[in-house]
């Protein structure tokens, strides 16, 4: 078993920068003195402005009248940067051509407070995909902001909201912009934040266009495809000491074989397994590294290093973050840590740009039936609820398909939710719940679904998970674990080039019948190894159900945790008895998945804010299976 010295994490992770400015307290046109000294500090604190930042990581500074800080890796177009990478002229000059439209244009990861002092205008903005962002407050005059929703919720000593309480329990995570706080905002993936005579107004500085009808040579756009991943990668890897993430999917795999060409060293690659049959995939893993040359780690995660790390990870977000997979997450970039490494490239977001993931085919399938003759399906639907029919098993398994293809996306993408297959009113205190919108979730992936400027459906699902499957969830899962061991989070396949490469693709080069990712595996087919190209998706899942089950502490601190949660009087005890007396043994993999998303709520409370009493006497703990 690898030693992490767990114990030195910091539980939770400080802010990089927490602040204010307020126009209404400052006169003049003038930007802050900017002490070389307490900048240096990471300090600034004048009349109406004032910061403190992490100075090894955010970039602060004066421009003529303009005051900047800078976050990330931002890239500048040629004509915005004169005096070569300098970060703080490069913002400059942005914001000097367009003003509150400064982002437009601006590639990498990054977000930006800028603030004006002449036009008494502040804003706020943040990448593509939110890699780095910025949580903000307006009260007046007066403009809040941080990295971090915990921080700026102190500040201003923000309430819990329910409705994200209940969001998280849909969504497993608080989607963007909504946070965990009454009147705390996170910024949307490309989105800015305009603070002027006393108007808060925020716009997307970039919005993807799909161009469906457009036609290629399929040999042009391969060799266009591998030489900007070769390029984002070689970006990536040219200013650290380098790992990537590798579970031997088509996207981790591709990573690790162009680490190694445009290093030429044999890539650090690690991967997670589970000694549990059907949740470890590391055969795949060593396919591709030994197909590269990698020099390759691999790590058996076993349930007593859950217990040790689940507190501190759960601690580590700034607001309650349900995915399961962060725990193996944090343990690769730990892993790579200790053996020297600097950052961890991921191979997040190829299936959502490409058309990877499986749910992309069965949608197509579905939407097949939606286009048969409206006259045909109403008549399919009167025989399926014909009294006759009803009291046949077979045919409610016909009719309950029925109404699933029935039912529009993203709609049907929430069949398996478990909110909403166990119920609201199953799970949750009545009480509690008339202060509830149940529809919010929903009625937020349906407008997100909408506005998406495509035809095609595999480019709508696209762009809806750029959001939702990236932006609020996996990225921000590993940047947050990485950040956690000790090491940057770097995301190649994300790059901006790449994006704009693949919103140019046709959408049957995306998804064709099917078969998914057809072009990205056809532009790859003579780099990967075959069992990886033929290979189906996992990634990392966490056998965290069948443990529970099986291990003693960790079913010990999952059952206090939600012991503890039960006081808080959001969630109904009858459920809480009924998950740990009857249904964990009955399926531990679904009603596990219940578990953790009610643990990690439980443990990021208490790491935040101080625990409830437990209800006395205290139920008796259930005997595992």
């Amino acid at each position: 078993m690898t030693d992490l010295a767990l114990q030195n994490i910091p539980a939770p992770l400080p802010a990089l920068i927490n602040g204010w400015i307020d126009f209404g307290l400052r006169h003049g046109d003038a930007p802050p003195r900017a002490d070389p000294e307490g900048l240096r500090r990471g300090v600034l604190n004048e009349d109406g402005l004032a910061l403190r930042f992490d100075p090894a990581k955010v970039i602060c500074g004066v421009r003529g009248e303009l005051f900047i800080a800078s976050l990330g890796s931002p890239r500048f177009r040629p004509e915005d940067a004169p005096r070569g990478e300098q970060v703080l002229d490069g913002w400059a000059e942005a914001y000097r051509r367009r003003h509150a439209d400064a982002a437009k244009g601006v590639a990498g990861a990054y977000a930006v407070f800028i603030a004006d002092f002449r036009a008494r205008r502040a804003l706020l903005a943040c990448d593509r995909f939110a890699r780095e962002t910025l949580c903000y407050a307006h009260e007046g005059s007066r403009l809040l902001f941080s990295d971090r929703a915990d921080a700026l919720a102190r500040r201003c000593n923000a309430d819990f909201d329910p409705q994200a309480i209940y969001n998280y329990l849909w969504f497993h995570f608080i989607p963007a912009p909504q946070t965990l706080f009454r009147g705390v905002r996170r910024l949307l993936g490309a989105e800015t934040a305009t603070l002027e005579d006393g108007r808060l107004a925020l716009h997307r500085h970039w919005v993807p266009g799909f161009e469906e009808s457009r036609r290629a040579s399929f040999k042009a756009l391969k060799e266009e495809f591998r030489e900007l991943v070769r390029r984002a990668v070689a970006r990536e890897a040219a200013d650290a000491r380098v790992g990537c993430f590798l579970s031997g999917g088509t996207d981790s795999s591709t990573i690790a074989g162009m680490l190694g060409r445009v290093t030429g060293e044999r890539a650090r690659s690690y991967s997670i397994g589970f000694a549990v049959t059907g949740y470890d995939e590391t055969a795949y893993a060593r396919i591709a590294a030994q197909h590269f040359d990698c020099r390759h780690h691999e790590h058996y995660l076993t349930a007593d290093e859950l217990v040790a790390a689940i507190p501190k990870v759960a601690a580590a977000y700034d607001q309650p973050f349900g995915n399961s997979s962060t725990l193996p997450a944090y343990y690769c970039a730990a892993i790579a840590r200790k053996d020297g490494v600097e950052k961890m490239l991921g191979g997040d977001g190829g299936d959502e740009l490409f058309g990877g993931n499986s749910r992309y085919a069965v949608q197509w399938t579905l939407d097949l039936y939606r286009h048969v003759p409206s006259s045909l399906r109403t008549m399919f639907d009167r025989a399926l609820h014909h009294p006759r029919a009803v009291r046949l098993a077979l045919f409610d398994k016909a009719r309950r398909a029925h109404e699933y293809a029935s039912a529009p996306v993203p709609d049907r993408l929430e069949r398996y939710n478990l909110l909403r297959r166990l119920g609201a009113d199953e799970v949750l205190d009545a009480v509690w719940l008339e202060q509830i919108e149940r529809d919010q979730p929903a009625e937020l992936q349906r407008r997100l679904y909408e506005a998406t400027p495509a035809g095609a459906l595999i480019n709508r699902m696209l762009a809806y998970d750029w959001k939702y499957t990236l932006a609020d969830n996996d990225l921000r899962k590993v940047i947050t674990t990485c950040t956690l061991a000790g090491v940057q989070a770097a995301f190649p396949l994300i790059d901006d080039e790449l994006v704009d490469f693949s919103l140019k693709l046709p959408a049957h080069y995306k998804l064709r019948g099917r078969q998914l990712r057809w072009f990205f595996k056809q532009a790859l087919k003579d780099f990967l190894p075959p069992e990886i190209i033929r290979k189906k998706k996992h990634g990392f899942g966490l056998p965290f159900g069948r443990w529970l089950t099986e291990h003693p502490a960790l079913h010990e601190l999952a059952y206090g945790s939600l012991q503890s949660l039960r006081a808080r009087g959001w969630v109904r005890p009858e459920f809480i008895d009924q998950l740990f007396r009857s249904r964990l043994q009955e399926h531990p993999g679904y009603y596990g998945e219940m578990v953790w998303i009610l643990m990690m709520l439980e443990l990021w409370m208490q790491a935040h804010q101080s625990a409830p009493a437990a209800p006395e006497p205290r139920p008796q703990l259930p005997a595992m299976a």
